[in-house]
């Protein structure tokens, strides 16, 4: 059925109806007849029935008070009954795949007129696939399940696996051969630390925070200990049903008594009479998507130190949810091994060497933190310009005070530099192997991820300010400011709390120091 063309009214129409029975308002040259709607109006029928409201132009008394996705909705869509003559709707939010064209609202290489060394002809074609991809499968479901608390819907498992996208999520290495990646865009010999770097970030835009790490954060920290220390028959078996999106792992090390103390771990892993299987005992907590999760990689103190097993769900495994500051969507739970018996070919590395295999996991983990902080900062940016240009205080829009655009300032300082030394530290693990990574990076990386999250925390403070009362409202013009506030201290505890790894930062700086170095 073709759309039925709507009527044009002058101004001068529009004004003859601004009585409570009769109520029209002009919204970005669309007219709307509210006599309906005005006593369903969440702010009260006084609001609308303002001489300076009804009847009237009220696109900026709107924009005051609303985001522009609230006319998107269908409900809302049905009130519209015309168009200002001569004139065309000009506002606009989100656009599936486009870029934003916000200042700084998009990092430099994607911003129209600026170069960058970091990216080729292939990773641009990679965002615009990436991004419509996040735009069309994973927005609309982020919303959605960050309220609601569910899992991340199947749906989009599936698609993610249709592309390969949890198999991207690894990085580059021999676990992309023979598999078509997004659609044929990228070859898996020539897929890199770039193109998940993008990623990671387009994924990040949706700006929900326990939702993105539902969305299988728990494989992209629980599955590299397999894909990098299983046996061949064990990786054979787990690794296709977890890109596939069936199956679903996380990665189980932080207990009540050990968060950054890993030496500290209580749970133990005992061998069985026969030596053919492992015994294990414990307790697990904080644990991302183990509420969902079929395999669990286990950090165990066993009789030769630490060792790493993975665990399937079966008799003795018990989760339970905790409650975060984040939507319960992210799987969080506390879990209890209960004398789980497991065969001794779940060992990931050497026994009592675990050490190594929890250590060589940490450099990757806290690089696409700072990926999804780097890209979360930004969007916190681009609320912001947008709410200070179109929010009026004393008269002016707020952007006239100093003092926003003080604020505004140090939050654009921040982000730039956050994604520089993030695209630096990417070009380094590029051109490094993984030996050398850990040799020369888990240093760097640490003091990026302390150094970015720092600047988060203080990014969301300025938001909230620049906000207002909005800033700590769950819903309306600042939900994503109030989510992003409740929520940024995550990234600053998850894969090492800020201080632990400022101080790690010294220390690999220390072992590098020349003896003969003097003043």
């Amino acid at each position: 059925m073709a759309a039925k063309e709507l009527k044009q009214f002058s101004l001068e129409e529009v004004a003859e109806h601004n009585k409570p029975d009769d109520l029209w308002v002009v919204i970005d040259a669309k007219v709307y007849n509210l006599s309906r709607f005005k006593d369903l109006h969440p702010g009260g029928i006084s609001v609308l029935t303002d001489g300076e409201i009804a009847g009237q132009d009220a696109t900026e008394a709107f924009y005051g008070l609303h985001r522009h996705e609230i006319l998107e909705r269908p409900q809302y869509q049905r009130l519209q009954i015309g168009t200002l003559q001569g004139e065309q709707p000009v506002i606009y939010s989100r656009i599936v795949g486009e870029i934003s064209d916000v200042p700084y609202a998009e990092p430099t290489w994607l911003t129209q007129g600026y170069h960058s060394p970091y990216y080729t002809e292939n990773h641009r074609k990679f965002q615009k696939a990436m991004r419509r991809f996040a735009d069309e499968v994973i927005y609309e479901d982020a919303q959605a399940r960050e309220e609601d608390g569910k899992r991340p819907s199947q749906s989009v498992f599936d698609k993610m696996a249709a592309v390969n996208l949890n198999a991207m999520r690894m990085g580059p290495g021999k676990h992309l051969r023979g598999l078509t990646l997004m659609d044929g865009l990228v070859k898996p010999e020539e897929f890199n630390y770039f193109h998940e770097l993008i990623i990671t970030q387009e994924v990040a835009r949706c700006g929900a925070r326990g939702y993105g790490d539902g969305l299988l954060g728990g494989k992209v920290i629980g599955l590299p200990p397999v894909l990098n220390f299983g046996s061949e028959e064990l990786k054979a078996r787990v690794v296709p049903e977890v890109f596939a999106g069936k199956k679903f792992i996380c990665l189980a090390i932080s207990e009540a008594q050990a968060g950054s103390d890993v030496m500290g771990l209580q749970t133990t892993a005992v061998k069985s009479e026969d030596g053919k299987e492992w015994i294990v005992n414990g307790t697990k907590k904080w644990i991302t998507n183990a509420t969902f999760a079929d395999y669990f990689t286990v950090g165990c103190k066993t009789e030769d130190g630490l060792t790493v097993i993975l665990v399937e769900r079966g008799p003795g495994v018990e989760t339970r949810q905790i409650k975060t500051s984040y939507s319960t969507t992210a799987g969080t739970a506390y879990i209890t091994f209960d004398n789980v018996r497991v065969p001794v070919e779940n060992t990931l590395g050497e026994e009592g060497k675990g050490i190594f295999v929890i250590l060589s996991n940490f450099n990757h983990e806290r690089w696409v933190m700072c990926c999804s902080s780097a890209r979360s900062q930004r969007a916190i940016v681009e609320e912001c310009l947008k709410w200070t240009t179109q929010r009026k205080a004393f008269g002016k829009p707020l952007i006239s005070q100093a003092v926003i655009r003080s604020k505004l300032a140090a939050m654009i300082a921040r982000t730039e530099s956050v994604q520089s030394w993030l695209e630096n530290i990417t070009y380094q693990m590029c051109h490094m192997s993984y030996k050398q990574q850990s040799q020369k990076l888990a240093g760097q990386i640490a003091f990026l991820k302390s150094y970015s999250t720092r600047c988060a925390q203080d990014t969301a403070k300025d938001a909230v300010q620049i906000f207002g009362g909005r800033g700590i409202t769950r819903t309306g013009m600042g939900r994503f400011i109030e989510h992003y506030h409740r929520t940024v201290t995550f990234d600053a505890l998850l894969g090492g709390a800020e201080d632990v790894l400022a101080d790690l930062g010294v220390r690999q700086a220390m072992r590098a120091m020349p003896k003969n170095a003097r003043l």
